[in-house]
């Protein structure tokens, strides 16, 4: 029988996180609006992110960068979090945002529709696709995947997605997707069993709880390809785009953010560009899978 919605209302506990849960939301809003950097900037610019994880969490993470960056460069920053990551790349392939933080296939599509220039990437790892199952999931091959549900952060989530799905197919693996927004979602989708699979990358798996990673097993791994990049639409001036990546380069050379630069997967960011580190992913051949919207 459905609960009394009266008995909802009136619960003291309730009304107290209803209030929390609302005031929590308005500060999140509240900080995304405010410009991050330098307090009397030459320019304010937009800086989207991926919604890899939650708002929360990647507000948490970015903002303190933009923070120190925007101050260096003597810009500030409005950084902007979408909601799901088909609204992102809505915004993206728009050319909305003055900076983004990206997937590798985003960076593709972007260049190819609005002329993004990649400026700089993590330069410690490469970035590989995962499938996780269950740690005692008796799945030990693609193919025992076949007829069942796969959990994906989005359809065009480039390693956790698109190289995966690529793989299935390539194998003649027929699977149902479910697309459930965040790559935490996914890990999390798989460990309820809600899906038989989840498609993720090493890098969010390694940035999850060790609750949460002892809860999975890696039953395949694309091969490694350049991280996310930090992209910059074109019309940023050019000596604007080489401060903001001066910035991001020396924020590397101290212990404190050496730390922020982790937080946002961007260790010992290296410079990229379109034509050595990006333009190889045309050659995958993945247009056939992707999903975009307007």
């Amino acid at each position: 029988m459905p609960a009394d919605r009266s008995d909802v209302v009136e619960d003291p506990d309730m009304r107290q996180i209803a209030v929390a849960a609302v005031l929590a939301l308005g500060a999140l809003i509240s900080a995304q609006a405010a410009c991050l950097g330098h307090a009397e900037p030459e320019q304010r610019f937009g800086f989207e992110v991926v919604p890899q994880f939650p708002a929360s969490k990647i507000y948490a993470t970015w903002a303190p960068v933009l923070e120190r960056v925007g101050q260096a460069a003597r810009v500030c920053f409005e950084l902007k979090i979408a909601p799901s990551i088909p609204d992102f790349e809505i915004q993206l392939l728009q050319g909305r945002p003055e900076w983004a933080y990206a997937n590798p296939y985003h960076a593709v599509l972007a260049h190819q529709r609005q002329r993004y220039v990649p400026v700089l990437a993590n330069g410690q790892e490469m970035l590989s696709g995962i499938l996780t199952v269950p740690r005692q999931s008796p799945i030990q091959r693609l193919d025992q995947l076949r007829g069942q549900k796969v959990a994906f952060p989005a359809p065009n989530a480039f390693a956790a997605s698109l190289l995966i799905r690529a793989e299935l197919a390539r194998q003649q693996v027929e699977i149902t997707p479910v697309f459930v927004k965040t790559h935490s979602n996914v890990y999390r989708s798989v460990i309820a069993g809600d899906a038989a699979a989840g498609g993720g990358v090493n890098q969010t798996l390694q940035s999850e709880p060790a609750a949460v990673q002892a809860e999975l097993r890696v039953l395949f791994e694309s091969p490694g390809y350049t991280p996310h990049p930090v992209l910059a639409h074109p019309s940023v001036p050019a000596a604007l785009r080489q401060r903001v990546e001066a910035a991001f380069l020396a924020l590397g050379q101290d212990a404190a953010g050496q730390a922020l630069l982790e937080g946002v997967n961007l260790e010992q960011p290296k410079r990229v560009t379109y034509a050595q580190h990006y333009k190889p992913l045309e050659s995958l051949k993945l247009e056939k899978f992707l999903r975009l919207g307007p």
